[in-house]
């Protein structure tokens, strides 16, 4: 078995529908691509109250990020006068998808990048799975017994004060 050429297995671009038009994200070059996923990961870690590394940080704010993940869709998103918030939310889908996958990219794009959103919250899950019908309530007595009462003399009354 032979391997196929990879231009052919790869899906290197990412369409993103924003007021009616369709800007074509291509995929990054291999420097921008380590760049986003330590970015990502630094911002992760220091999220989680962990130290960044301020290098990756430092580099990461001296250069245009968004023009770098957008590519040739960040000038025309430009010229189409598309506002800031719509721009930043195109280039944070775009670095999802570079430093994870086309599907993380469309989870975080459809949940509009709330958090909230992107997981479904406790009732839906349970709904989903069908454990709250199948799962007996913490008050259920089928199958167990009552726990025993203390012996005598154990209690408070028993002890000995120091």
């Amino acid at each position: 078995m032979a391997f196929e050429e990879l231009g052919e297995l790869l899906d290197e671009s990412i369409e993103l529908p924003v007021a009616g038009r369709l800007y074509t994200v291509p995929a990054p070059s291999a420097e921008i691509g380590l760049r986003t996923q330590a970015l990502i990961h630094a911002a992760a870690v220091a999220a989680d109250g962990g130290r960044a590394d301020e290098q990756v940080l430092g580099d990461a704010a001296e250069r245009d990020l968004y023009r770098d993940v957008l590519g040739s869709a960040h000038d025309e998103m430009i010229a189409d006068g598309v506002k800031w918030p719509t721009l930043k939310h195109c280039a944070i889908t775009a670095m999802v998808w570079i430093a994870q996958d086309k599907t993380a990219a469309e989870r975080y794009w459809t949940a509009a990048g709330d958090p909230s959103r992107l997981a479904p919250n406790r009732a839906a899950r349970r709904h989903q799975s069908g454990a709250a019908s199948s799962t007996p309530s913490r008050g259920s007595t089928s199958g167990t017994s009552t726990r025993p009462a203390p012996a005598r003399g154990a209690g408070k009354k028993g002890r000995k004060r120091h």
